[in-house]
């Protein structure tokens, strides 16, 4: 495993670039202006495991494919939910094409597939595709009731 894969995240509210680890405990926060990051990530077979499910937030898991015309329809609201809540969660990419184990792991029969992690949990799952509002929504209902993290594990 490269434990120091960097994924360059564009701050929402200053716009700097800040380089943040794939894997890490915590929540990302801008070098300059110290606000949380949206954490965006690729993950597949061989990092699944150290990226998702020992994420010390809950990780929005997007089970999608490039053929996929839902799945490049909800990219951007998936994004959007992670500028949104931002320092929540965890948004992780994973093509279905390039990680069969995966996709079979999570009996994937139609993408996009969606999931919310947390602690290696399956806490929701949804297929197809959604607005943001709708998205964020199912988002923080998955995460009701679950113990909030934020104090734990310290920020990036």
């Amino acid at each position: 495993m490269n434990t120091s894969r960097t994924t360059t995240v564009t701050c929402p509210h200053c716009e700097r670039g800040n380089r943040v680890p794939v894997t890490a405990e915590g929540r990302p926060r801008c070098g300059h202006c110290k606000q949380y990051l949206p954490w965006i990530v690729d993950a597949g077979d061989g990092d699944f495991r150290e990226v998702v499910e020992q994420a010390t937030v809950p990780v929005v898991v997007d089970l999608w494919a490039t053929w996929c015309g839902p799945c490049r329809m909800v990219s951007p609201a998936l994004e959007q939910v992670a500028r949104d809540l931002a320092g929540r969660i965890k948004l992780a990419k994973v093509d279905v094409d390039k990680n069969p184990l995966l996709s079979q792991r999570f009996e994937v029969q139609a993408v996009p597939t969606l999931l919310v992690l947390d602690r290696g949990e399956t806490v929701a799952r949804q297929a197809g595709a959604a607005p943001a509002h709708v998205l964020r929504d199912w988002v923080e209902q998955a995460m009701a009731g679950r113990p909030d993290r934020r104090e734990s594990g310290g920020d990036r």
